[in-house]
């Protein structure tokens, strides 16, 4: 086992320099182009938990459009919030730029919660599809409880000068954004157009880029553009595989499947030892606290599920009755249910384990708990096998040959494949019936069924 743990502390160094590799070579792919003389307008999708990933995508996003002279770059946004660094990140991102930034929350029903307030009244111009809503970056506890104290204060008004900075910068309504974060208000998209902190409502994104033709935005340097994006071509310029893959570990629902597949795989790992496994299982565990990482994980539900797990572990060496397979049951439901807490930031996510998810996991675990409770029943209230290696109770037992003994072979004797020999040399073939004589280590001496027992 320490050989195993000391080449896999080899290994996992070289992991981030591979990813970086294969980051470069993939990033250098660029995004289907317009025809020439066709004006461009790069559209970068931003969905789900506002991490790292997203804020690299969008920085390096928007500083490739400028230098390539796209009209403009529209962000179709739809995030439950997230990072407070990444958010801050993208924000500094759009104030800076020194290409048009559009912000539009889509598609229907989709959001601009907590950092996505933040990230929204940061563009130039912003719309948003029918459907979707906008607010709620209200900072709170882990427990969902107002900060107490000065702490709170502190978060609060840190939280609020930021939104106040954004929104006199980018000429929005000072007091609707403070509500977002003082009141935890949410707004609808009509009332958010109505308060003049969105531009519009726009259900595609031809309807931005008409409704954006002719607007004129100042840029940074204090460079003023006015836009002419009612003929530009929208390209679509997607994160690229490994972004794509990294971003997809901050899902609430692929960080809690990990973090369990990886524990899975650490416990038959211990229970026979196959190096894949465990492998497998580091690996899980990894990406799984790589996800962690931008969501507001809740240390009681994760170690509750972890207890779980090892409960299902200890089914297998304690005679229990069960009782421990349902303590493990019970456990990583109530974990799985827990493993989030309320946002602790003004742009942290607001996020759970689905439903489908947690049932799914918990039937699965359930039933590999009761796999393993009836298994182990039986193997202990099963009676022992006459029939033991090395004993001398093999003697005498019928088979039957399976490799031809010439003299050496192999016989089949009490459900098992044994090397073999003729008792007295003689050459006997295959499916011939025999007797066993004796035993020498592992090896069986045999003579023909027929033969008159030795004396």
């Amino acid at each position: 086992m320490k050989r195993r743990l000391a080449t896999l502390a080899r290994l996992l160094p070289l992991v981030p320099l591979g990813l970086g590799t294969i980051g470069l070579v993939l990033g250098a792919v660029g995004p289907a182009r317009a025809a020439d003389g066709e004006r461009e307008a790069w559209v970068l999708p931003a969905t789900g938990v506002v991490d790292g990933v997203m804020a690299g995508y969008l920085g390096d996003g928007v500083a490739k459009a400028a230098r390539e002279g796209a009209e403009v770059v529209v962000v179709k946004l739809n995030t439950p919030g997230g990072s407070l660094d990444a958010t801050q990140q993208i924000t500094s991102t759009f104030l800076e730029a020194e290409v048009p930034v559009i912000v539009w929350v889509a598609p229907a029903g989709g959001r601009a919660a907590s950092a996505g307030t933040f990230i929204t009244l940061a563009a130039h111009l912003s719309w948003m599809a029918p459907g979707t809503n906008i607010g709620a970056a209200s900072p709170v506890s882990g427990s969902g409880e107002d900060i107490p104290g000065t702490l709170g204060e502190k978060v609060l008004n840190d939280a609020i000068a930021n939104i106040t900075s954004i929104a006199e910068a980018r000429g929005r309504p000072v007091e609707w954004a403070v509500s977002t974060v003082k009141d935890a208000a949410s707004y609808s998209a009509t009332e958010a157009v109505a308060a003049g902190a969105v531009d519009g409502i726009a259900a595609t994104i031809e309807g931005v880029l008409e409704a954006a033709d002719g607007r004129t935005v100042t840029l940074a340097g204090g460079q003023e553009v006015t836009l002419a994006t009612a003929d530009a071509v929208p390209v679509e310029v997607p994160m690229n595989p490994l972004q794509g893959f990294l971003h997809l570990l901050s899902d609430p629902n692929i960080a809690f499947i990990l973090f369990t597949v990886g524990f899975y795989g650490l416990i038959f790992e211990l229970q026979n030892p196959n190096f894949v496994t465990g492998i497998i299982g580091a690996i899980a565990l990894l990406l799984a606290f790589v996800g962690f990482g931008s969501l507001p994980l809740n240390v009681a539900g994760l170690l509750l599920i972890v207890f779980g797990l090892v409960l299902l572990f200890l089914e297998t060496q304690v005679a229990s009755h069960g009782l421990l397979a349902i303590g493990a049951v019970v456990c990583v439901a109530l974990g799985a249910a827990a493993l989030y807490t309320e946002p602790g930031t003004p742009t942290a996510p607001d996020v759970a384990v689905a439903l489908p998810v947690l049932l799914t996991v918990v039937g699965l675990t359930g039933a590999f708990a009761v796999l393993l409770a009836v298994v182990a029943y039986r193997s202990r209230h099963s009676p022992e096998s006459p029939i033991l290696v090395g004993s001398l109770e093999v003697v005498g037992q019928a088979g039957k040959v399976a490799r031809p003994l010439d003299p050496v072979g192999s016989v089949l004797a009490v459900g098992e494949e044994w090397t073999a020999r003729s008792v007295d040399g003689r050459a006997l073939p295959r499916g011939a019936p025999v007797r066993v004589v004796r035993m020498d280590g592992l090896t069986l001496y045999v003579e023909p069924a027929d033969a008159a027992p030795a004396s």
